[in-house]
């Protein structure tokens, strides 16, 4: 395996397969194919992507149109529907270009190896936000435990390029955000884990955005060390507190993030009032957040 390859993970078929990894044989091409109603799947619940780009959507959704769907999608039955497993963009494709059927592999496959399907499909895709890979690491970890060298070794991934992924977890909400829209890099996220100091962080985050520093000057300047704002000062320019943040609201982040499947913020204003905030990025994972929240 080469190193870019390495670096990028493996594939779905090495995942179904029985390449090194300790999966059992499974073989994708023996796998049902059926045409099944759109209306009929649901979405993957381990998804870590959490933005579709319109555009490229609708240009899919073009091309679906003309020349019809070529790939299936790979889905495994829930009772009486089909939950996703792999292949997203081409069902919201297919539902833009409006088709009734689409058509799929039905495969018999377990929690833990649907979640690490998902995070393969996305892995081999240079836009998925860094953020977003780490959370999905994570959470798998939470969820199913091992270490993270296991997981590496299970996804085709050096145990360091995870660890540094999942390492960016550790930054102030600012500067995650800062990431996901895409203001600085994760090479500019990293460097700043060299600050030891919370505020510093976020002092240093907000000179690199105002200055447009490349990530070789944040490293610089991480270098150099930063100077510690006052708590008032942090306060003043963020809105919100600097204390560490209660267990339990992370906790509730971490459990709704899983619930609903996108970013979820809670912010105490006070003791007794503050927000709950739930993101979405299309009106389809709108309309899919909005069924879990009315439990439809």
């Amino acid at each position: 395996m080469s190193v870019k390859q390495r670096r990028l993970g493996r594939g779905l078929d090495s995942l179904l397969g029985t390449e090194e990894g300790g999966f059992e044989a499974s073989s994708l091409e023996k796998a049902d194919l059926i045409q099944i109603p759109v209306d009929r799947i649901d979405p993957n619940p381990f998804q870590p992507r959490r933005y579709f780009d319109p555009a490229e959507i609708a240009a899919l959704a073009g091309s679906v149109k003309q020349h019809g769907m070529l790939q299936p999608i790979i889905v495994r039955a829930v009772d009486d529907r089909y939950q996703l497993i792999a292949g997203e963009r081409r069902l919201r494709a297919s539902i833009e270009a409006q088709l009734a059927t689409i058509p799929a592999r039905v495969m018999e496959l377990d929690d833990r190896k649907v979640s690490e399907l998902a995070m393969v499909e996305n892995l081999q895709r240079e836009d998925l936000n860094a953020l977003e890979k780490a959370t999905a690491f994570r959470d798998y970890l939470s969820r199913y435990g091992g270490t993270q060298e296991e997981l590496a070794g299970r996804l085709g991934l050096d145990r360091s390029t995870l660890s540094n992924l999942i390492r960016l977890l550790e930054l102030p909400e600012e500067i995650q955000s800062a990431v996901m829209t895409k203001v600085i890099s994760q090479g500019h996220a990293r460097a700043l884990l060299g600050l030891a100091d919370e505020d510093q962080r976020i002092a240093a985050c907000r000179q690199v955005i105002a200055q447009g520093l490349t990530v070789r000057q944040t490293e610089a300047l991480v270098a150099t060390g930063v100077p510690t704002p006052s708590k008032s000062r942090v306060r003043k320019d963020s809105g919100e507190s600097t204390t560490t943040r209660a267990p339990h609201f992370v906790e509730l982040e971490e459990h709704l993030k899983v619930r609903f499947g996108t970013p979820v913020a809670v912010r105490p204003r006070s003791k007794d009032r503050g927000q709950i905030v739930i993101e979405y990025n299309s009106k389809d994972e709108y309309d899919r957040v909005s069924e879990l929240i009315r439990g439809s």
